[in-house]
């Protein structure tokens, strides 16, 4: 096909109507414009399929299905993809300008890669107070580093070739909470990885029943890791204790971030422990040292925020 696009991307959308034209400026703003945009609409029931209508933009493909989650709404994106390199966003995500330019220059000089990847910056649920993420240098074979690190962050990062993706096969909608960090190793034991060296990912953070969902998220990147092991080379097996340390403080650090009481924090400092206890090298890092001296600070804080002070007669 002559005048096909070069790049798929694949936005899922469900009850996005806060967020999703946002979204959607972010891609119709990149410097790089050979793109369609898929957006499954994912069963919303407010009003995100009426403000999709409302852009006029060939390259915008609007598919509306009964809800399947995010895991299946990605699948299902693939499967209308079109484009030699698929990328993902998240109808709440954003992507500064130069994303998928710098992405694709970069597989177009290692063509023998099949992943590239950014770094991301966090941003709170009002889009405010961007923080940069950690910057990373992996490249090549990162299948051991993305065993012990979900250094790609969300799943609004990566660019990947459709020859990858289609090694990879789909997503598993068995945990959706963490479902992209399963792809992305999937995609590693196969694909080589390329950086680009710079925060081009902003990630929104939702603090919304955070710690409700903690043990969930838990729950399924322990049996996620379960599966992953079971197909990693012997060799690696060695790194699992470091995956689940991985696991258990990315749990604290979330307890600790939108603990409101003593008992959010009790949890918070017993994930923590497990985390130390699994890989004890944790202890030497710098963003271990700083979580043990926030969690000790709001420790004391919440203490005296409890303490009832006498009346005054």
């Amino acid at each position: 096909m002559h005048n096909a696009p070069l790049v798929s991307v694949i936005i899922p959308a469900y009850n996005a109507e806060r967020t999703i034209l946002e979204t959607i400026a972010s891609v119709q703003q990149q410097t790089f414009s050979n793109f369609e945009m898929i957006v499954i609409n994912d069963g919303s029931s407010d009003r995100t399929l009426e403000l999709l209508h409302s852009v006029a933009d060939k390259r915008l493909k609007i598919f509306s299905y009964e809800n399947g989650g995010v895991c299946v709404a990605r699948n299902r994106g693939i499967s209308h993809a079109i484009g030699e390199f698929v990328a993902f966003l998240d109808a709440d995500d954003l992507w500064t300008s130069d994303k998928l330019e710098l992405q694709l220059t970069a597989l177009q000089q290692h063509p023998n890669a099949g992943v590239a990847y950014s770094w991301t910056s966090f941003m709170d649920d009002r889009g405010a107070s961007l923080s940069p993420g950690e910057p990373t240098f992996f490249e090549g074979n990162v299948y051991a580093q993305l065993l012990v690190n979900n250094f790609l962050a969300s799943g609004s990062n990566p660019l990947i070739s459709k020859q990858a993706i289609e090694s990879t096969g789909e997503f598993d909608s068995a945990f959706p909470h963490c479902a992209d960090w399963d792809y992305w190793i999937r995609l590693a034991a196969h694909s080589s990885f390329v950086v680009v060296p710079k925060h081009q990912i902003l990630y929104r953070q939702s603090s919304g029943g955070m710690s409700s969902k903690i043990d969930g998220i838990e729950k399924q990147q322990l049996v996620m890791f379960e599966k992953v092991y079971q197909a990693t080379p012997s060799e690696l097996k060695y790194l699992k204790n470091q995956s689940l340390a991985w696991v258990y403080r990315y749990c604290a650090e979330k307890f600790l971030q939108y603990s409101l009481n003593i008992s959010d924090l009790t949890c918070g400092g017993y994930k923590l422990w497990k985390a130390i206890t699994l890989n004890p090298k944790i202890l030497l890092e710098k963003y271990t040292h700083n979580l043990i001296k926030w969690f000790i600070k709001r420790w004391v804080l919440l203490q005296i925020s409890s303490l009832k002070l006498p009346a005054i007669s």
